[in-house]
């Protein structure tokens, strides 16, 4: 029996774990963590991830004991290491499929996230404009694209790893799908572009990517990338002072 508590916000690497919660159609509790306010620096925050970042994670272990968890990606390897039984977005331990599924996921937190993260940075949070870091990782940013674009055109399924929406599609969906906030055209990558609806389709992805809040997709569909750096102003200013504070 699962007690499960999910510490995120809305976020790439938060609607993570809610979209595969909602996949597995698992009960959980959801505590919505303003990063604006550092709640993530409170210390019964560092209790659960002493890194002090969203997504995190506890649940009653198997010996009836507190468990936390925190890194997405291993929250998502417990979550379908121990409930995802009938292997719905997951393939059995051993098999083939299940080294391709980690693959992917280990591409995503390595590569795809922190490169489009620096990109966010530099293209939306950074006090001025530096063209070579904008550069640098939105050039970066688009080969992991055409990375994931190439595996796809391979697939019979439409899915990344085999005949299923697996962790590995949930878990780089809430990067791309975001591509416009960083400054990426989605119409150089049409078939990731048709893999992006196709996850927006299904149940479990359309109810998880609200969680906590409204997710951003539409809402920065018409917007222009001066209207998005007006948007980015709060949080910009943010990004500045929590830098500052833990360059300390």
């Amino acid at each position: 029996m699962s007690d499960i508590h999910l510490y995120t916000a809305q976020t790439p690497n938060g609607v993570k774990i809610s979209i595969l919660l909602e996949e597995l159609g698992l009960p959980y509790k959801v505590t919505n963590i303003d990063i604006s306010s550092n709640v993530q620096k409170e210390p019964w925050f560092l209790e659960i991830n002493p890194n002090g970042r969203i997504p995190a994670l506890t649940d009653t272990f198997t010996d009836g004991k507190p468990i936390r968890l925190f890194e997405s990606g291993s929250i998502m390897q417990y979550l379908t290491d121990r409930y995802d039984t009938e292997h719905k977005v997951s393939y059995p331990k051993g098999s083939r499929e299940h080294y391709e599924v980690n693959n992917w996921l280990m591409w995503q937190m390595g590569g795809l996230g922190p490169m489009q993260g620096q990109l966010n940075h530099f293209n939306r949070y950074a006090p001025e404009k530096i063209e070579y870091g904008i550069n640098r990782y939105k050039n970066e940013v688009r080969r992991l694209y055409r990375t994931l674009e190439t595996q796809l055109k391979s697939s019979t399924s439409g899915y990344i790893v085999g005949d299923r929406c697996t962790s590995a599609d949930i878990a780089c969906w809430g990067w791309v799908v975001t591509a416009k906030w960083a400054g990426i055209d989605m119409k150089e990558f049409p078939v990731l572009q048709e893999w992006v609806e196709r996850m927006l389709k299904r149940p479990g992805v359309e109810k998880g990517r609200h969680v906590p809040s409204p997710h951003p997709y539409e809402k920065y569909k018409d917007l222009s990338s001066e209207e998005m750096d007006k948007t980015a102003a709060p949080l910009r200013n943010w990004v500045q002072s929590s830098m500052k504070e833990e360059a300390k």
